[in-house]
């Protein structure tokens, strides 16, 4: 249950159509289920709007099937399962209707939703070997109801290939600007747009990049306002504070 359901379930209650005992058994269900490996969260789409998600990494993959499994169970409309092997999403496909996506190892299981966002999120990315990042943040946007614009391959090597896109980014109600090697991107399209951008630093890079540490320090130190740093790789996490921001009620585009 999230946000939308229970307030659809608290107008039945209120125009008469559902008695308050009724929706009593719907609401009272215990806020999670002890798996014994795994505790899920199953009112975290009522406190956060968002359901909770799998993070498949360091899960063998019977754990991810039996956690996606309740998850259906308890009427979750969508799972997403982040980080799945390729060995797992074969495993989980046996039992479960799962899509993989190869590029970002990202598991999806249900219907996409409808965007209901505020606006449209951008995700661009400085080149085409960061895209595996670039797709699971517009994976988790798109999960989460959002339209996503995707701007692959435009750093800063070239600059001519951004600003063909100018429209783009003046349009978009928020930016994830995802890139390795000294992470510059971040900061261009800072400069340039009026909504926030989110910088995702990513482990693309020579030695020097120090597994992403070049691009994370660069983006933290940007001298362009309204930039926020998520941690080297993180598109999911760009993607939920993307779809966090273009879910808050104020100005269209």
């Amino acid at each position: 249950m999230d946000k939308k359901d229970l307030q659809k379930l608290l107008e039945q209650v209120a125009s008469g159509d559902m008695k308050p005992e009724e929706a009593m058994l719907h609401i009272k269900t215990e806020p999670y289920k002890d798996m014994g490996f795994a505790k899920l969260d199953t009112h975290r789409g009522i406190r956060q709007g968002m359901s909770e998600v799998i993070y498949g990494a360091g899960k063998t993959k019977e754990q991810i099937l039996k956690i996606a499994q309740l998850m259906v169970e308890e009427q979750e409309k969508t799972v997403l399962i982040t980080r799945m092997s390729p060995e797992a999403a074969k495993y989980v496909a046996k039992f479960l209707p799962l899509r993989y996506d190869e590029i970002s190892r990202t598991g999806i299981i249900g219907d996409m939703p409808k965007p209901d966002g505020v606006g449209k999120i951008l995700i661009a990315t400085g080149g085409t070997s960061d895209m595996p990042v670039a797709e699971e943040a517009a994976l988790t946007a798109e999960i989460y109801g959002n339209e996503v614009v995707r701007l692959y391959d435009v750093g800063v090597a070239g600059m001519h290939r951004l600003m063909n896109h100018v429209d783009d980014i003046m349009t978009a109600r928020v930016i994830v600007a995802i890139a390795g090697m000294e992470g510059a991107l971040a900061s261009v399209i800072g400069g340039m747009a009026d909504c926030p951008v989110i910088a995702v630093p990513t482990s693309v890079g020579y030695g020097a990049n120090f597994g992403g540490l070049s691009a994370l320090l660069s983006m933290l130190n940007s001298c362009a306002s309204g930039i926020s740093v998520v941690n080297i790789d993180n598109g999911f996490g760009a993607g939920y504070l993307a779809s966090m921001i273009n879910h808050l009620e104020g100005k269209r585009t």
